[in-house]
């Protein structure tokens, strides 16, 4: 077999079941593609030996005919997944040199279930961005390019380094985490498919916290059922996360029917936007005509507090982030800044947290200790929880109705270039999340499937927003529009 490396989760799976390829084969393939791919800087931290080793032991299992469902499958890992012994940096400097002495439980929960791991994925530091261009690494690089212009685009953020590894085929899937849109988003950007699941679906124990009520762990694949496959192996009931759902966790494979007869498919009136491109709101016309083809009742829905979601999650993201990050002092791990003789404890932590965190982590940190003071607490951090329960209760109304899911577009724009957003005004980037922190701030499903390009031949996507618990129905649903859609446009190889 040739280009094993361009597979799909369950298209590689079957072909190392029949025999027709082994592991050691489909990773080999995949390290010289990440090898010929340094100009899109999407893997940071690379591990080919742990790959092979672990390829090795995979074969070893599939001959003896009792092999999992992602057994032999190689994947990237996003940065922020604390991997044993591999450094895990957040895209960080301040956790430069940083070797865990454990293993995340999403990431032991793969290498249970067989897979490869690759090497360590780019993302925005802390996973605070929209564009990938907050990292220590520097900026991961889009495969896809507008027309014949050459000008580099985003892949979009945090998961950026995922988006770009997955849909330029370095691996066939990745692992993404989504706390305001960082898988749905760059997954849009990107032409692939990301689900972030129920708040509490995925442990998040292991993974370096950005805001912990938000932060949620989920699978970046070439397609639907690859989705439903890894996030299968990815979920389970967790002790030592104490937000982890004790939940049995479904057959997702099992579930992909794509039968939409009888579902109805919500449509937010809120989401229609003022200076939303034509090229969006076609796409997502389109996508509504798909759905209601499929069989499914369209259903014209109210979420009317939609407008306050960005708001609210840029004062609650902020401030949970400045209290996860106080952890980083230069004390026990990580980067320490050198000190000047007659320096103390209080130049030591201001010199370190000045060098090892970047311009968007200062501005987010000053942001959250900011809304957390005494004196605007109540003002600001206290009414954008009770905003939060407003929004999440919208969400309750709706599904009281007996709405299956809701169809939104997943982004406001297709890929933008690296640097065209990076202007003095931070919530023009802040934008970009418009259409997914709704999902994260009301702990709900949601899930990014491409199905159109632009007119620059860049790809586009839509979200479904599902029921709390039920990724089973809403990656059905992902499945029937996925056909409708009939989307297989691939980057050209430039890199």
């Amino acid at each position: 077999m040739s280009d094993l490396n361009k597979l799909g989760l369950a298209e590689a799976r079957d072909a190392l079941r029949a025999g027709d390829t082994t592991s050691k084969e489909l990773t080999e393939a995949c390290l010289k593609a990440i090898d010929g791919a340094g100009a899109l800087n999407a893997f940071v931290h690379h591990t080919p030996e742990i790959a092979l080793e672990q390829a090795a032991k995979a074969d070893a299992r599939l001959k003896e005919g009792n092999a999992p469902a992602m057994c032999g499958l190689p994947i990237g890992m996003k940065d922020l997944f604390c991997t044993k012994g591999v450094p895990s940096q957040a895209g960080s400097r301040i956790l430069e040199g940083f070797l865990p002495e454990y293993e995340s439980t999403v990431s032991q929960n793969l290498f249970d279930a067989g897979a490869v791991m690759l090497g360590k994925l780019n993302m925005d530091e802390f996973a605070m961005g929209s564009s990938n261009e907050t990292s220590v690494y520097g900026n991961a690089v889009n495969p896809w390019r507008r027309g014949n212009d050459d000008t580099a685009l985003t892949p979009g953020g945090s998961s950026g380094g995922s988006a770009s590894a997955v849909a330029a085929d370095l691996c066939l899937a990745a692992t993404g985490t989504d706390t305001g849109g960082s898988i749905r988003q760059p997954a849009a950007f990107t032409g692939i498919t990301g689900i972030k699941p129920t708040y509490g679906r995925c442990s998040r124990w292991g993974v370096v916290a950005f805001a912990s009520s938000l932060d949620q762990a989920g699978p970046m694949t070439k397609n639907v059922r690859d989705a439903a496959i890894m996030l299968e192996a990815m979920c389970s009931y967790d002790a030592k996360d104490s937000t982890s759902a004790d939940l049995p966790v479904p057959d997702f494979e099992a579930a992909l029917t794509g039968d939409m007869r009888g579902k109805k498919i919500g449509i937010p009136k809120e989401y229609r936007m003022d200076g939303m491109p034509e090229e969006i709101e076609t796409l997502w016309q389109d996508g509504i005509a798909m759905m209601k083809d499929a069989g499914a009742e369209i259903v014209d829905i109210s979420l009317p507090h939609t407008k306050y979601a960005l708001p609210a999650y840029y004062v609650i993201a902020p401030a949970e982030a400045s209290s996860n990050l106080a952890r980083y002092d230069g004390v026990r791990y990580g980067h320490r800044a050198t000190l000047d003789q007659g320096d103390g404890i209080t130049e030591m932590y201001e010199k370190t947290r000045a060098e090892g965190f970047g311009p968007e982590v200062q501005r987010r940190v000053m942001v959250g200790t900011y809304v957390l003071s005494a004196g605007f607490y109540d003002a600001y951090y206290n009414r954008a929880r009770k905003v939060r329960t407003l929004i999440k209760r919208d969400f309750e109304n709706v599904f009281a109705q007996g709405i299956d899911s809701i169809l939104t577009p997943a982004t406001p724009s297709a890929a933008f270039g690296l640097g065209e957003m990076a202007s003095a005004d931070p919530v023009q980037m802040y934008l970009n999340d418009v259409f997914t922190v709704t999902v994260n701030l009301a702990g709900l499903p949601g899930i990014a499937v491409p199905t159109g390009t632009d007119r620059q031949g860049l790809p586009m996507a839509l979200q479904l927003i599902g029921r709390p618990w039920e990724e089973a129905d809403l990656l059905s649903s992902a499945y029937a529009l996925e056909r409708a859609a009939g989307f297989v446009a691939k980057p050209e190889k430039w890199w």
